[in-house]
């Protein structure tokens, strides 16, 4: 057990809160509930479903990466937003989100950790979203087409995210987006979530061979294409579980009490 208020300064001074402003999510401790937290359940999206599973799980505590409150939403809490909230209040549970700190923590960020899945070296940070740095670059072990990288990338986050959820997953490698510039790469850079047409600017201005990223959007494509950018888009998801289990780990390792993952996969 673990009370509220430690456990929330614990999360806003491990993700740095206090750095990172103009985040169009509310981060920190959205929803307040029970002062006495037993149990935690991590997941990537806030949405009806997960909550019903920490009702069912028991847990005082939820850590999303995708809150329910941005910029001056909730002002009405009807229709969704109350089937949403009313659960969490009438169990006491409390909602915790981290968007950019998630994105962008050096070592527990889901970028940071997806460059240690592939074993970068000469890691940088890139790639500014709201005056902040969120990606990553970094050198691969060796050349890899792009090709074998996307099969690379695709094992190592179907078998992490796997050994957190306790299911053995299917390979999902055909849902990866790959745009192939035919020829093998070294440098690459990582945005998770969505690098927009900022991420891919970014990209090129950084001399990446290949940009990994977790949805990629039509209107990126020939200004990457003609410019010679490969890109993997992994799936927005996928890549956004890294930074989850980093949180989740060092709070067990802190407090020592029950923490688990719910695996709510968009496909997505």
């Amino acid at each position: 057990m673990v009370k509220l208020k430690e456990l929330t300064k614990y999360l806003d001074d491990l993700l740095q809160l206090n750095q990172i402003i103009g985040d169009p999510s509310n981060n920190g401790l959205q929803i307040e509930g029970n002062r006495e937290v037993n149990k935690i359940v991590f997941s990537v999206d806030t949405s009806v479903c997960l909550v019903e599973k920490a009702v069912e799980k028991k847990a005082d505590f939820i850590f999303v990466h995708h809150g329910l409150s941005w910029g001056s939403s909730l002002k009405y809490i009807t229709n969704y937003n109350a089937k949403l909230i009313k659960p969490l209040f009438k169990h006491d549970i409390s909602l915790y989100a981290a968007h950019l700190p998630l994105d962008a923590h050096p070592t527990v960020g889901h970028n940071a950790i997806l460059a240690d899945m592939l074993q970068l070296k000469n890691k940088k940070m890139f790639a500014k979203y709201c005056d902040i740095f969120i990606g990553f670059t970094g050198i691969l072990p060796k050349p890899l087409s792009v090709s074998e990288l996307s099969t690379l990338l695709n094992k190592e986050l179907s078998e992490v995210i796997g050994s957190y959820s306790n299911t053995k997953l299917s390979d999902t490698s055909k849902s990866c987006f790959v745009l192939d510039n035919n020829r093998k790469v070294k440098k690459v850079g990582i945005i998770s979530g969505g690098s927009g047409l900022e991420g891919i600017v970014a990209a090129l201005k950084s001399g990446v061979d290949c940009l990994i990223t977790g949805e990629f959007h039509h209107m990126c494509y020939h200004l990457a294409k003609e410019n010679g950018l490969a890109v993997i888009a992994a799936g927005h998801y996928k890549t956004e579980t890294p930074g989850i289990f980093g949180v989740m780990d060092m709070v067990k390792e802190k407090f020592g009490i029950t923490t688990e993952f719910v695996d709510i996969p968009t496909g997505l």
